[in-house]
Parts: structure tokens; sequence; C-alpha cells
């Protein structure tokens, strides 16, 4: 029997835990080679000894323990380079997971990519780098794992277009009179998933559905008009594609993140799971159009993808700026799209040649939206 070796990135997270538990479930045929943590050493070592990892890393500090492998700010990269493996489950949170995605697919590596910003940010670079070394990438986001899986069934002579579901997060149905006054604690609340705290928040903008919007476009060759996103506040289907002559086909299941990261580990067949059974005799399935004054980032997203050049890095650049001030009670909940806006005023039309041209222009991109953010500051 070949065993598929798996690194773990993100693995004290909810996307690195979900993983461990959906490589229980699958047994022998996987091993956990190595995983990695940004500071919850003592959550990686209590993982590493249930599942027996051989290469751990700490990416925030240097420890001293025997039993990390790797620590510091090179660690991750580290533990990619020197651990022989078959698949990388990329589950870091924001901009810092696209080097680590890169180094993944440099070894040929295949990636399980949870990550949104590794595609926004450099989506034709990645898939270029994916290519030459042939490895797979394999969507994670219970979304674009439903485009993945409704795909590779259909002939693309023959998809009109994409539908990407969203929840609505907890404010699809709060009156816009309220909006100026929502705190983090509501933002906090989403009605459906068990998320980290910066995709709770992006999900209440629907700004995480913008990078999904941008993702979907990198991932898949679609321009905007192929891209549709539809309010599903039951988030059990997950994504449909339509055809050309009217039907529409849905990846439906019971809403739990362990079925995309499984199949992206089984891939290319389907594996038994007792994550996603879903009783459709008692499960209501209604859709309705976002509100673009509601949220207003999932537009800014679509305009980012028709500007072209760095625009898409700059959308989330400047988002996860503005979380972060949300975040720090710096800005209103209302702000964060503001900002996202002003920075994407500027001129950010050029054409990326390497990974350190995108980082050296996430770091621009960053900077503008910290300029922008104390504007709102100062008018609060």
């Amino acid at each position: 029997m070949t065993i598929k070796r798996v690194i773990i990135l993100g693995a004290t997270g909810s996307i690195g835990l979900n993983s461990f538990d959906v490589i229980k479930n699958l047994g022998s045929s996987f091993q956990i080679v190595g995983a990695a943590c940004h500071a919850n050493v003592d959550e990686l070592l209590r993982l590493a000894e249930e599942f027996q990892v051989p290469n751990l890393a700490v990416s925030s500090k240097r420890v001293d323990n025997g039993r990390i492998t790797f620590s510091g700010p090179n660690a991750i990269q580290s533990l990619i380079m020197e651990t022989e493996a078959d698949i990388v489950i990329n589950g870091i949170a924001g901009s810092p997971g696209l080097m680590p995605s890169v180094w993944s697919l440099q070894r040929g590596f295949d990636l399980a990519l949870a990550n949104k910003e590794t595609i926004v940010m450099a989506g034709p670079l990645i898939r270029s780098l994916a290519a030459r070394t042939g490895a797979q990438i394999l969507p994670v986001d219970s979304e674009h794992s439903a485009i993945f899986q409704l795909l590779r069934r259909e002939k693309p002579d023959e998809i009109e277009k994409v539908v990407i579901t969203a929840s609505g997060g907890p404010f699809r149905n709060t009156p816009l009179s309220e909006f100026p006054a929502l705190t983090l604690e509501d933002a906090l609340q989403h009605p459906t998933w068990d998320m980290g705290s910066k995709i709770t928040i992006d999900s209440a903008t629907m700004g995480n559905k913008g990078l999904e919007v941008i993702e979907a476009h990198h991932l898949f060759d679609l321009d905007t008009e192929q891209i549709q996103v539809l309010i599903h506040p039951q988030s059990c289907v997950h994504s449909l594609i339509k055809t050309v002559e009217g039907s529409y086909y849905a990846q439906i299941s019971h809403p739990d993140m362990r079925i995309p990261i499984q199949n992206a580990l089984t891939y290319p067949r389907l594996a038994a799971s007792p994550f996603g059974d879903l009783d459709l005799a008692d499960t209501d399935l209604s859709f309705q159009h976002p509100d673009p004054q509601r949220f207003p980032l999932l537009q800014s997203a679509f305009q980012a993808i028709r500007y072209g050049g760095a625009y898409p890095l700059a959308y989330n650049a400047a988002n996860e700026v503005a979380v972060k001030a949300f975040q720090e009670l710096k800005i209103r909940f209302v702000d964060i799209a503001a900002v996202v806006d002003a920075t994407l005023q500027k001129d950010w039309s050029v054409t990326f040649t390497d990974f350190s041209h995108i980082l050296e222009t996430h770091s621009r991109v960053w900077t503008q939206a910290e300029t922008e953010v104390l504007q709102y500051m100062e008018h609060n």
C-alpha cells in the first residue's frame, strides 16, 4: 500500500486541526511527516505526540525544545525544504501563507490550498510554477473545492458561469442604519462556521467572498461575467455551475470543512467520509442576491479583477490592514470597506515578474493602507 506523506501548515488553527481529524479517519494510508504553527507550541507538541509527527516547526520565535525541529523566522521554509512529502496542506492565514505555497510547489509537492491569499496575490505566477514542477493545486476552501469537483464532470465549453455561495455572515439582515454602531463582538458572531477572527470578520463584510471571486478568476480562468455570488444562509450548497442550456449543478453537503480537506488529500479519488451526510428531506435551501450597499467589498473585488495588475493584491493587503485596525478597535466596522476603496484609488497597474516583486508591492500597498487607516482614525 502506498502511503501519502503530508505536511500541515497552520497546524493548530481550524484548518490544521480539521486536517488531523481527517487523517485520523482516513487511517494508515496517510502519514503526517511535518507540522508547523506560528506560536501555539503546547498544542503542536500535543498533536505531534498523538500522531507521531517527526518534524515540527514554530515560526514566531526560537524555541529551546529538542522536540521542535525548526524554529524562528525561517522555520517553515526549512521544514518544507528538508522534509520529504507528497502533499502540503497550507492552512496559514493571510499573506504570510504565500511563500510557503511557493516553497511547496518548488519542491514539486501537491498543494492543498486553504490560503486564499496565495492565488489572490500571485495567481498567474503560482499556476506557472505548478505547471513547471508538475504539482497539483487542490482547493480546500469549500466553495472552490466544490467548483473544482463540478468542473471535473463538465466540458469547459458547456459552462456558462459558476455561482459562489456565501452565508451572508451575521449582518445579512441587519438594518443598514445600525452598521455604524456594529462592534467587534458583533462581527465575530458567525451564524454557521467556527473560524478564526480574521476570516470571521471577512465573512461579515463579505471581503472573504471578494477574495474567493478573485481566486476563482485565477484558478479556473473565469472572467467577471462568468462569476456570480449568491447568499445562501444554510451553507449547504457550496457552489454551483450553470451550463449553457440553463441547467444548474450543485455540490451539496453538510457544512463541514473536513469534506474539502479530505477531497484534496485523496484526489483524484473520493473516499468514504462520516462528515458530510445531509438529510435533504429536512433541509430548506434559499438564495438571494447580495446587497451592494451592505457588502461594498464584494463589488470592489470584481473591480480589482477588471483593473488587473496589482489591484487584486492591493485589495487583499488593504483588507488585511483594515481588518487588523478594526480588531484593534482603531476604526469602525464600516470603515473597513472605506479603507480598501481609498487604497484601490491609487495606481497599482504593475506587471509582476517574480515573487520578490509581489512581496515588495505588497509592502507598498500595506504602507498606503495604513495611511488610509489614520485618516479614518482621525474622524472617529
